[in-house]
């Protein structure tokens, strides 16, 4: 079967600084993410994981190289496009939740489907149906600050699926979550990238989710070092 590519990066780096006395964040960064994969991007601090994310998300501009999303080259776009790319082809999910206080779960699931067009009854439906995907249903009335940190971090794995993106992209998403809430929620983002056939990239030192990898990439100071890896097997969850 032919692998789908979802992100394919050329050739990729990012500087800051004037010319002629810029540091680089990321050198010549050559990449492909494929649908139905969990990729882990792992390495210390400072390495240039999260702007290699960033990169791939259409949120940061390299400096040289090129980069396609879902088969499309995306090299020269203006902002508004590289927007509706984000919004066409990416879900977001970071480590401190970035959830909506004053909206309740399911009104912070449907807020990024409106910014999809959606109506607002075809929203509420496919909020609900991705809350029950995630094993949410039973807190769609509820607010966030009720709810423990696993419970946050399925809410916002649920609203990076709003709008069923081919690409979800998560920064550290196990970090601040204790052992067993951090294997539920990789065992869902697993479950999430072999059942509806997305991409998911994973930034993370956490060294408890590298059995959930079908793919591990390190990066350090800027370079990136693919690591043979056999494929993912979610491992049983403890009692």
């Amino acid at each position: 079967m032919t692998e789908k590519i979802a992100i394919e990066l050329r050739d990729i780096s990012k500087a800051y600084g004037p010319e002629g006395n810029q540091e680089y964040a990321l050198r010549n960064a050559t990449l492909n993410v494929v649908q139905g994969e969990v990729l882990m991007l792992m390495g210390p601090s400072g390495s240039g994981k999260t702007t290699l994310l960033s990169i791939m998300g259409c949120i940061l501009k390299p400096t040289s190289g090129s980069l396609s999303v879902a088969g499309r080259d995306i090299s020269g776009l203006s902002q508004q496009a590289l927007s509706k790319i984000r919004l066409d082809n990416i879900g977001y999910i970071f480590q401190e939740y970035n959830l909506f206080p004053t909206l309740n779960v399911l009104e912070n699931v449907m807020v990024a489907l409106d910014l999809r067009g959606y109506s607002r009854s075809q929203a509420r439906e496919t909020a609900m149906a991705t809350l029950t995907d995630v094993g949410l249903d039973d807190k769609a009335a509820v607010k966030p600050a009720t709810m423990s940190g696993g419970q946050k971090q399925r809410l916002a794995i649920a609203r990076a699926l709003a709008g069923s993106p081919k690409v979800i992209l998560a920064d550290e998403p196990t970090a601040a979550l204790d052992s067993v809430n951090g294997q539920q929620v990789m065992d869902l983002m697993h479950s999430l990238a072999k059942r509806g056939d997305r991409a998911v990239v994973v930034v993370t030192h956490d060294p408890r989710t590298v059995d959930f990898a079908d793919r591990i990439v390190t990066i350090e100071d800027g370079q990136l070092y693919p690591q043979p890896h056999n494929g993912a097997k979610a491992p049983e969850r403890k009692s």
